[in-house]
């Protein structure tokens, strides 16, 4: 097993026991599978306590006592995950993996993300010590039976990773870096088709701390992260192979905790993962994985093991974890800095945001008018024509469209499609036939029409939209509705929520950068009205004031600096603390301005999945979102969506919608990722 460099911490969460008799546990083990039935409370107490290297002293023991293999006794006497778990705690650290990957590989199929996942993450002494079990345990070459289950792209940097020749060397040449990030951006964005053999020497072979100086100058010179790159140039398993590579290179213990919360979100659990990661971290780097996993998630690792297993599988689970954390959205000190330091690295990003909606090259409004005359007169409709022409033109380019279609016929085009479409579809097509301004102020209004308000949908637009959006829909409210926004909002909501959403319909965020100072000021506000502040300088009503002021009127920069404040302040998140202490509409309207903050397409990218996950859909919300972001951040929210869900914004439409009104969304979702 790869020990702790010298001087360096131990962050695994098993240790070798004090008192360590291998004798007396071969007896103990042995006693606890005699005669009917097996103690198995005895057994996974006893091999959880123990290190590896301590286990494989009991196994030579429990040979020379019985003359038999505990491995196979254990095999015998424990079955399904329960068994699996004990088992791999049992084999060297080398075995275990040779083992995972020999199941991975062998029957009909392979097992991909089980090979992503160690040859991505092992260090090069792992590597050799892999590749020697693999060949002392199969009799066979791991690199040939790797090379003959795989093809591709994906098989070649698998075989550069099974080298285990990745640099190792601290210094590093800045020169070097510069070139790397050069041909890295000519190998991608920069040619057409892609050089992979450049991602793959460079990823696969360059030092760690070489490679995070790459990524920092490659989001420097070209304005995006090299994920965004690999997902725009890369496909299928060796994009997800490279992209395994970049977060292990950033953070394996961030890799893992991200691994480990896919395996138990969901209905469902990936046991495979979930037994291999604890088996594989628990005496490496379980504390690190641990503080990232309450930072990223907001609760435990050891509280989603007890939610989503059971019995002494889960007891055995509960113990590799080695603890739970402190209470839901209070970090420990070190992921505090986990955590303060995930928002320094989030606040140097500029994310570049795309829509997936894009004005049409061969653009000719006369004849789009003409077609959509056609596909909508005489008996029937043609909705295959009309889904074809909108969803594939920009807004600006339809407003044309209308134009030319009531100049041509006499007619209004919104008119005719609305009677001759009808549910999801029509309200989606008139939807995007709407300028943008027009179609916000058309759902605030609906949102407050009729017996009771749709807050969710005042929520989601007024905390989102930018100041000159804001401004644009309070015209285009007034201009159709003839009544001011405000005035609507003020008759239809009340109290906080009111003051809230009538601060945010104003417009006047400051759109400048952070300020240090006023930013711990702020953050000092929020732990007072919080109430998780040691000191209170105000009376409640005036912190209120203050803090709706806050998150309503500072820039988003700025507003990223106070929430990182606020944690390095009091180890609690900002997010979770409003869902702790605030209630009902108020919390859920500072909660999505949070959110929004953080990570704007995330934000949309959860309001989709909630909207079509579960019996039923919400048509209103999928639609809503769908048209108001296509061109101006749905291809991010489409990464932020699987990257979140593991399956594809377009793979959730289908399997959740039907007809033309499916065929409309994924022309607007704009491709499969």
């Amino acid at each position: 097993m790869a020990k702790p460099a010298q001087g360096a911490k131990y962050r695994g969460s098993i240790r070798d026991f004090p008192d360590f008799n291998p004798s007396q546990d071969a007896e103990t083990l042995y006693n606890a599978m005699k005669g009917f039935g097996s103690d198995k409370e005895a057994i996974l107490e006893l091999i959880t306590s123990r290190s590896n290297r301590q286990r494989q002293e009991i196994c030579q023991n429990y040979k020379s006592l019985y003359g038999k293999d505990l491995i196979a006794d254990l095999k015998y006497e424990l079955t399904g995950k329960f068994e699996r778990l004990i088992v791999g705690l049992m084999r060297p650290p080398a075995y275990a993996d040779a083992k995972e990957i020999k199941d991975a590989i062998s029957g009909i199929g392979t097992d991909e993300k089980c090979l992503i996942e160690i040859l991505a993450s092992r260090t090069n002494e792992q590597i050799h010590q892999l590749v020697a079990a693999y060949k002392d345990a199969y009799e066979r070459d791991l690199e040939a039976d790797i090379t003959g289950d795989t093809s591709g792209h994906f098989r070649k940097m698998l075989v550069v990773l099974l080298q285990g020749t990745r640099e190792e060397d601290d210094v590093v040449s800045e020169d070097l870096v510069q070139q790397d990030v050069q041909d890295l951006y000519e190998a991608g964005e920069l040619k057409w088709g892609t050089d992979e053999a450049q991602f793959i020497y460079i990823l696969g072979n360059r030092s760690k701390q070489h490679l995070r100086l790459v990524f920092d100058e490659y989001l420097k010179t070209t304005g995006k992260p090299i994920e965004a790159s690999i997902r725009g140039e890369l496909s299928g398993d060796f994009e997800k192979l490279m992209l395994a590579v970049v977060k292990c290179i950033r953070s394996t213990a961030e890799y893992f905790a991200e691994r480990l919360f896919k395996a138990m979100k969901g209905l469902g659990t990936r046991d495979n993962t979930l037994i291999r990661i604890m088996v594989s971290r628990s005496e490496l780097d379980m504390l690190d994985i641990r503080e990232i996993f309450r930072t990223k998630y907001e609760k435990s690792l050891y509280s989603m093991i007890k939610n989503d297993t059971s019995g002494e599988y889960k007891k055995t689970l509960l113990k590799l974890c080695g603890g739970d954390d402190d209470a839901a959205g209070q970090f420990f000190p070190e992921a505090a800095q986990v955590a303060y330091q995930m928002w320094e690295l989030s606040a140097v990003a500029r994310v570049e945001l795309k829509g997936t909606v894009r004005p049409a090259g061969d653009f000719n409004p006369d004849a789009d008018a003409k077609a959509l005359r056609k596909a909508m007169k005489g008996l029937g409709t043609d909705e295959d024509t009309i889904i074809d022409i909108i969803a594939h033109r920009s807004n600006a380019q339809r407003q044309q469209i209308r134009q030319t279609f009531k100049s041509h016929f006499g007619r209004d085009l919104m008119a005719d499609l609305k009677s001759e479409l009808s549910g999801d579809l029509a309200r989606l097509i008139l939807g995007l036939m709407m300028p943008p301004a027009h179609y916000d102020a058309k759902q605030l209004k609906k949102a407050m029409e009729g017996a009771g308000t749709d807050e969710k949908a005042l929520i989601e637009i007024l905390a989102t939209r930018t100041n000159a959006e804001i401004q644009a829909i309070n015209k285009a409210y007034k201009e159709d509705y003839h009544k001011s926004l405000e005035d609507a909002l003020s008759s239809d909501t009340s109290g906080h929520f009111k003051r809230i959403l009538i601060s945010l319909a104003t417009g006047n965020r400051e759109e400048g950068g952070e300020d240090r100072e006023r930013a711990r000021e702020d953050a000092q506000v929020a732990a007072e009205i919080l109430e998780i502040a040691d000191t209170t300088s105000g009376d409640k009503s005036s912190l209120e004031t203050r803090f709706m002021m806050i998150l309503c009127t500072r820039s988003y920069p700025h507003l990223r600096r106070v929430f990182q404040e606020f944690i390095k302040m009091t180890n609690y998140d900002v997010e979770h603390t409003i869902k702790k202490e605030m209630s009902g509409d108020v919390r859920d309207v500072f909660v999505a301005i949070v959110q929004s903050v953080k990570n704007k397409p995330l934000f949309f990218a959860d309001k989709l999945y909630k909207s079509m996950k579960g019996a039923g859909t919400d048509e209103k919300t999928l639609t809503r979102i769908m048209v108001s972001r296509s061109e101006i951040d749905l291809l991010n929210i489409r990464r932020e969506f699987i990257e979140k869900y593991d399956k594809s914004l377009h793979q959730a439409i289908e399997g959740d919608t039907s007809g033309h009104f499916l065929k409309a969304l994924l022309a607007i979702c704009g491709g499969e990722d």
